[in-house]
């Protein structure tokens, strides 16, 4: 059977929309008219959405939601069919719906759940999915998903954290930006204006602001052109394989971004490949899994080294650190290196693993905020001493009437 979306006219006359299961479209119909229906537009829900979208169906936050309820209701012994069926009428968003409907038909017709995710690769990751098929391979697919909604539900929650300590910063510098275009487009302009009447010669200041506000009035739509095209130059730029590289080495860098940009990428990289391994995916696999998890260019490149050596037969913490000496861009966090050796030697790498991804979550909490503590003040001096500056230069020209006037 199969997943179709449908819209109907109801015997009220209203119209309803949702999710059928039938072995046809011509089947859908007819079931719809079983109910009272009639249908207005049938549509193959895997046609639409298996292909790449320009959007996601799921979330971030359902995803983690639907992984949570499919991981209790595997675990309380409800067949696949029937899990999914309940996981659907749980789902409140109908892009959600569509694609859990369409899960579940592919299910029905033989295929196993990974199978069925990936025609969604853009709501269900290579990781996600190949941890579904080791939890399958297993047997333990339940215990596999409550790991991984307990990666997604962490993964989350340090999102928000970072992005809720980004927010601030983000809106005061936009409001900021905002006041002071406002003063020099058009509150600067009004009161030097009676000035400039008198045949006065303003100070340096006055004159200075006077033509920042008038290029702004005359050319801003100019600048803005500008900026916009130039940021997408350097967009495609840095999209260059090279530049890339080289760029993304040089974050790493960087005294206060640089660490920031590591404790991530190593937090992602760490909880992924245990999440794996605990799952019985072979550490090859697994690390080659994890490695599409890192964004930044010069460490993706550095653990794939690390795979060459683990491949030749040294161990996962051997081959990391020796990638580790060849430089600061590629350098991983000491205490991933020990923590691995640690669980090579006594047999919990998973555990390890899991340990040295929370340790490197707090570190990123850490200099997050610690980033946030630094901005927000820093904003506030840089703003109020640009407004002080417009300030000055409507009163310097008051301050000298005043005193030719004494």
């Amino acid at each position: 059977m199969a997943a179709f979306r449908y819209e109907a006219a109801t015997l009220a006359g209203s119209l309803t929309r949702g999710v059928i299961e039938a072995d046809s479209e011509r089947h859908a119909r007819q079931l719809l008219r079983e109910r009272g229906d009639t249908p207005v537009s049938i549509e193959l829900v895997e046609q639409k959405s298996a292909a790449a979208g320009f959007r996601r169906k799921l979330s971030a936050n359902d995803l983690a939601l639907a992984t949570r309820q499919l991981a209790n209701l595997i675990g309380a012994r409800l067949p696949m069919e029937a899990s999914l069926a309940a996981l659907i009428e749980q789902t409140e968003r109908r892009e959600a719906r569509e694609v859990w409907a369409a899960v579940r038909s592919r299910v029905m017709a033989g295929a196993s759940l990974a199978a069925g995710m990936a025609d969604f690769p853009r709501e269900f990751d290579t990781v996600y999915r190949a941890l579904i098929a080791a939890g399958e391979d297993s047997g333990n697919l339940g215990r596999v998903l409550e790991k991984l909604a307990d990666y997604l539900e962490t993964r989350g929650a340090l999102r928000a954290k970072v992005v809720g300590a980004m927010t601030y910063p983000a809106i005061v510098t936009v409001i900021a930006l905002i006041i002071v275009i406002a003063l020099m487009t058009y509150v600067v302009p009004q009161v030097v204006g009676v000035f400039q009447s008198t045949k006065q010669e303003l100070p340096l200041l006055t004159r200075v602001m006077v033509w920042v506000s008038g290029f702004l009035r005359q050319w801003g739509w100019l600048l803005a052109i500008v900026l916009a095209a130039g940021g997408f130059v350097l967009a495609r730029v840095l999209q260059q394989p090279l530049v890339k590289a080289q760029w993304h080495a040089r974050l790493l860098t960087l005294p206060i971004v640089g660490p920031i940009i590591r404790a991530l990428e190593t937090e992602r990289f760490a909880s992924t490949l245990a999440i794996l391994v605990s799952g019985g995916v072979p550490l090859l696999r697994a690390l080659e899994a994890a490695q599409r998890t890192i964004n930044n260019v010069a460490l993706n490149a550095r653990v794939a080294e690390a795979i060459g050596r683990v491949r030749e037969g040294a161990g996962l913490a051997k081959a990391l650190a020796a990638q580790s000496e060849q430089g600061a861009a590629g350098k991983f966090p000491p205490v991933l290196i020990h923590l691995i050796a640690s669980g090579e030697r006594t047999g919990e790498l998973p555990v390890m693993l899991q340990r040295a991804a929370d340790i490197q979550a707090r570190d990123l909490e850490r200099r997050t905020l610690t980033l946030t503590a630094l901005m927000e003040p820093a904003l506030v001096v840089g703003m109020g001493g640009l407004v002080l500056l417009i300030v000055l230069a409507v009163l310097m020209p008051i301050i000298e009437i005043n005193s030719l006037v004494k």
